[in-house]
């Protein structure tokens, strides 16, 4: 028995060899015939006769199915007994995706099953992989579940599922992971200025969801407008701008960034020349820039 090997869609062609001591040919499938001699049994338009001489006797499937795999058998007949020459034919399909998770949304610290079904023949290879990680870092599932348990905010991103049976390209499908987590304060620096001058305080917040701000001076809620400043949120960064500092404005002032699921806060001093912050007095250190300076060009002058 030899076997022919095709892609559903394609056409398989069936040969059968004979010589010129066959007096009857026909092709079957299993026990249906499908054509004797150049009389065709079968109904299915696909099925048609190419070559019948004293040579060869040989049919063609068009645009072969699944349900087309199987023995075919050809028969011929010959003055001493009949014979028969059989052919196994293959039907390999690509590989599809058939079932795959929607893009889910969880919080930090839940565990999360992804599920992607494929079908081909052969059976596909069905692997996960993270892709908003650099090359290499990322984990790699071969299965058709992926399972994270207590999820991380940097295991959030898209995750690529991949099917593959080398008959064809793999078929690819992406599902996005959320990761929600609660605010912390990546970035907020103490800013000094001098009295009439602009000043603009800024404090930055990872959050997902995005954080909401509040600005408040000791236990004052500040807003835009009052006492001449502004406040602008611009996603992960919100400012407080004082378009003319007054000897009132300095101070600290606290950022507070909230989101559904907490809260967090950090202390922004606003300050002017001659004020000690960390222990640092602002005009030593102009003194000690000076100083510096100072050393600098009396070495140059000595030099030359």
């Amino acid at each position: 028995m030899d076997n022919v090997t095709v892609r559903q869609g394609e056409s398989a062609t069936l040969r059968c060899t004979i010589d010129d001591r066959v007096t009857r040919v026909a092709w079957l499938n299993r026990s249906t015939i499908l054509y004797a001699g150049n009389d065709k049994w079968s109904i299915d338009p696909r099925v048609i006769i190419l070559v019948n001489t004293p040579t060869q006797y040989s049919i063609m499937i068009q645009n072969v199915d699944v349900y087309d795999e199987g023995p075919y058998t050809c028969s011929v007949q010959t003055d001493n007994h009949p014979k028969t020459s059989r052919v196994h034919l293959i039907v390999q399909v690509p590989p599809q995706i058939m079932n795959i998770s929607s893009d889910i949304t969880v919080n930090e610290g839940s565990s999360v099953t992804l599920l992607c079904l494929a079908i081909g023949r052969p059976e596909p290879t069905v692997t996960w992989r993270h892709l908003s990680v650099k090359e290499g870092q990322g984990f790699v599932s071969e299965d058709e579940y992926l399972e994270i348990s207590d999820i991380k905010r940097d295991q959030s991103g898209e995750y690529e599922c991949s099917a593959l049976n080398d008959v064809a390209a793999p078929d690819v499908r992406k599902v996005k992971i959320t990761v929600n987590y609660p605010p912390y304060i990546s970035k907020a620096k103490n800013t000094g200025v001098s009295v009439g001058q602009k000043g603009i305080l800024s404090c930055e917040a990872s959050a997902v969801p995005m954080a909401e701000f509040q600005w408040f001076k000791e236990d004052t809620r500040l807003a835009t407008g009052l006492d001449g400043v502004r406040i602008e949120n611009k996603g992960r960064i919100s400012t407080l701008t004082f378009f003319n500092v007054s000897e009132k404005d300095y101070g600290n002032y606290t950022c507070v960034a909230t989101n559904k699921l907490g809260n967090t806060n950090a202390s922004i001093t606003l300050y002017g020349p001659g004020a000690v912050i960390d222990g640092v007095n602002s005009a030593s250190r102009a003194l000690a820039c000076l100083w510096l300076s100072g050393t600098f060009f009396a070495h140059f002058f000595i030099k030359f």
